[in-house]
């Protein structure tokens, strides 16, 4: 016998099984931050070649911006550009960090 709630006339409603997680496909695109990106020539001189996720793209150059102390001292939201980052940066000395996601989409396919 189906269960009733009180003062209600009609049976609960039975709860849907819980559906499994689908298993991720190989074909399914990825998008996003996980989607795979293959950097341009002068993004590659800092990060690499081979493609890689976005997020990793970002860590990469963060990394990178650290071990060569890139980052302003004074306005930590600003990037010094070096040798290799001018020409990512579109030739520019100094970016603010937000500027320099914008710029380095410009360099991955």
């Amino acid at each position: 016998m189906p269960s009733v709630k009180k003062g209600s006339a009609k049976p609960a409603a039975k709860k849907a099984p819980a559906k499994k997680a689908a298993a991720k496909t190989a074909s399914k695109p990825r998008g996003g931050i996980a989607m795979l990106v293959t950097p341009s020539a002068d993004l590659a001189a800092i990060v690499g070649a081979k493609p890689l996720t976005r997020a990793d793209l970002t860590k990469k150059i963060w990394v990178y911006i650290k071990a060569n102390n890139l980052q302003d001292s004074k306005d930590r939201r600003s990037i010094n550009a070096d040798a290799k980052l001018k020409p990512v940066f579109g030739g520019k000395a100094q970016v603010t960090m937000f500027e320099m996601t914008k710029l380095v989409n410009k360099h991955v396919k």
